[in-house]
């Protein structure tokens, strides 16, 4: 649902369902009858449904290549929407482009670019496995402690590139770390297990676990960012094989 369903945006008490023209990632042709999910959660919801167009043509995106404070600030990744030869969404496009895109349909002002995603991920560096806003100025980023490990060098850029970032208002964010689970393999392939897929409900947060040494450490990394939510580790084993998790399966609408 994060992907395939609309992004509900709110401007005052008006809702909007937007469209963003889901195509399986750019990776996979059955995603026909998806497409047809944004009008039926509408029509569901009795929201109006925008197609997001811009220069005359279709937007692909997804939920899960976004995360923005509420503020005006829009997080996401070089690898997913800018990468010019693996599972290309919009062909073509600048990062001038994707700003006009998230000014006009999501009232995003500024946009934080972090660089690849990490190892495993089937969708190309979905953000929502790397870093999250928790507040308007503070942002939980995945890092790994091993120098062996594939993902090492990836996410140590990521966190150079937002202790150098601003807010929309010009201030930094608040920066804090957040560990990787233990390598996952299933039938010899790397599995995008990560901490950074939790999601935030109206009262609560849900945190995947994968049974790992550092489920305890990363729920009370969270628990600190989140004082006035519970957070409740979810067991993600069985979910992770299908790589993704809470965030990925779920999709928030605004009151």
């Amino acid at each position: 649902m994060r992907d395939s369903g609309p992004i509900i945006v709110r401007q005052g008490r008006k809702r909007e369902a937007l469209n963003f023209n889901f195509n399986g990632w750019a990776k996979y042709a059955n995603y026909r009858l998806d497409r047809g999910v944004p009008s039926k959660v509408a029509s569901s919801l009795q929201l109006p449904l925008t197609q997001a167009i811009h220069q005359g043509k279709p937007v692909v995106l997804e939920g899960g290549a976004l995360d923005s404070n509420g503020n005006g600030t829009l997080l996401t990744s070089e690898e997913c929407l800018l990468d010019p030869a693996i599972q290309v969404r919009n062909a073509g496009y600048t990062k001038d482009d994707y700003a006009t895109v998230f000014r006009q349909y999501l009232g995003i002002e500024h946009v934080i670019w972090l660089g690849n995603g990490i190892a495993g991920d089937d969708t190309h560096g979905h953000i929502d496995d790397l870093a999250r806003f928790v507040s308007t100025d503070t942002i939980l980023t995945v890092v790994e402690s091993d120098p062996k490990d594939m993902n090492y060098a990836v996410l140590q850029d990521n966190l150079k590139r937002l202790k150098k970032a601003r807010l929309a208002d010009g201030t930094r964010p608040n920066v804090v770390t957040l560990p990787m689970p233990d390598p996952l393999y299933f039938e010899g392939f790397r599995i995008p297990a990560s901490y950074a897929n939790f999601l935030i409900l109206n009262g609560c947060v849900l945190v995947p676990t994968f049974n790992d040494r550092h489920d305890r450490e990363a729920l009370g990394i969270i628990a600190n960012c989140f004082p006035g939510r519970d957070v409740i580790g979810i067991s993600a084993i069985d979910l992770i094989w299908g790589f993704g998790t809470l965030h990925c399966l779920s999709q928030q609408i605004p009151a």
